[in-house]
């Protein structure tokens, strides 16, 4: 049961990823387009920047897995190796 738990865990964090992404992306043409009044664009822009520091956790989270699998598999390789 723990692989479904972190299959899900995975899925649940792309999606979260991809989800957050693409609001962020309409924040940002909202904000290109300046249509927005003042206030409602700076509520707006602090919604993206918090988008923003969320992804870049996650991409910091993800970026850390993909080296800890990296250095497991040169392990492997100089197990097998001898």
């Amino acid at each position: 049961m723990p692989e479904k738990k972190a299959s899900t865990a995975k899925k649940a964090t792309s999606v979260n990823f991809e989800s957050q992404l693409q609001q962020l992306e309409t924040i940002v043409e909202q904000l290109e387009g300046g249509e927005l009044p003042l206030d409602e664009a700076l509520k707006v822009f602090e919604k993206g920047v918090k988008l923003s520091r969320q992804c870049q956790q996650l991409l910091a989270e993800a970026e850390q897995k993909v080296t800890i699998l990296m250095e497991n598999q040169e392990q492997a390789f100089e197990v097998d190796d001898q």
